[in-house]
């Protein structure tokens, strides 16, 4: 599989990424470790996870995803072999911010213990936090790569100014820049990247890995009606996408995934892979059927005349 370089992280990342809040949630631990298998076996050494996964199911705490990471590695190794993105930022450390130095320095230190692992390569701040000062954040994600723990940090859910901002932060200030960005972005998400994020992180060169590529399942094609919405968890979450827009993509997506006797799903993250600024879209599994599909996502090409069309489908009216 080709790799594609995540920014200046010294990072390569192989087409797509890895969607681990399914691990612990959706896939149980034997589950998840025959995902793992599988995906490794294949060249998709990249997941992405975070700190708080899964804490909004009931009985979780969160660090439920980082732990079965953690737990896989325990049992077969090869952490060499692998790309480990988390995330700290959306819980509340002790002295109630989400981002300040002391909370980072806890986060990232049970982080580590639950993956069973010295290093992550890649930290993210899952959301940004005004309330804490952008030097403080950065200076503690500067503390880390010298002592070793992380490699390279990234922004998640970021504003265009917001990481603007961060980026000249760390330049004034002599500090490590964030090297990558996760936003939302897929076929029916595309007007908050495009217009002011895109175009910064390829002035930046900034590592781009997009979160609900497949936009929570909907971009599958397995919701086409009311009645499909109750056979899956996630199903209440995409009902907003069953619009005119939403239509029209899926007909699209059909029409390409027939000319190339592919799947719904394997033609929306060929279409991500193929945008420049794209580094790698994040996509999760629960299936290693579901993981097949995104397997031969990665190597599928789509014609100039399929990304237009898919393009023009989905553009907002």
């Amino acid at each position: 599989m080709n790799h594609k370089q995540l920014g200046n992280s010294g990072l390569s990342l192989p087409p797509i990424m890895f969607g681990g809040n399914v691990f612990g949630w959706t896939a149980d631990e034997p589950t998840s470790f025959r995902l793992l298998d599988h995906m490794i076996a294949a060249g998709l050494t990249a997941i992405d996870t975070a700190d708080m996964y899964s804490s909004w199911v009931p009985g979780h705490q969160g660090g439920e995803s980082e732990t079965v990471i953690g737990n896989y590695l325990a049992q077969r190794g090869g952490r060499d072999k692998l790309i480990i993105a988390t995330k700290v930022g959306m819980m509340t450390g002790a002295d109630g911010k989400k981002l300040s130095k002391p909370t980072i320095e806890a986060a990232v230190d049970a982080s580590l213990k639950r993956l069973r692992t010295d290093v992550i390569d890649l930290y993210q701040a899952h959301a940004d936090e005004a309330e804490t000062p952008l030097e403080e954040t950065l200076t503690a994600f500067a503390g880390l790569i010298e002592q070793g723990k992380v490699r390279a940090i990234g922004a998640s859910n970021y504003t265009a100014p917001r990481l603007r901002e961060a980026l000249a932060t760390s330049a004034r200030l002599g500090l490590p820049r964030y090297e990558s960005l996760q936003p939302h972005y897929n076929l029916l998400e595309r007007p908050a990247y495009e217009a002011e994020l895109e175009p910064l992180c390829v002035a930046e060169n900034l590592g781009v890995i997009n979160y609900f590529a497949l936009a929570a399942g909907f971009l599958t094609g397995k919701y086409r009606n009311e009645a499909d919405f109750a056979v899956s968890p996630r199903g209440e979450g995409v009902k907003k996408y069953l619009d005119p827009k939403g239509r029209r993509v899926l007909a699209a997506l059909d029409d390409i995934a027939a000319s190339h006797r592919a799947s719904p799903a394997q033609v929306t993250v060929a279409w991500l892979i193929a945008r420049p600024s794209i580094t790698a879209p994040i996509a999760s599994a629960t299936s290693t059927t579901q993981l097949d599909d995104l397997i031969r996502a990665a190597t599928l090409s789509l014609s100039p005349a399929d990304i237009a069309t898919l393009d023009r489908a989905s553009a907002d009216h």
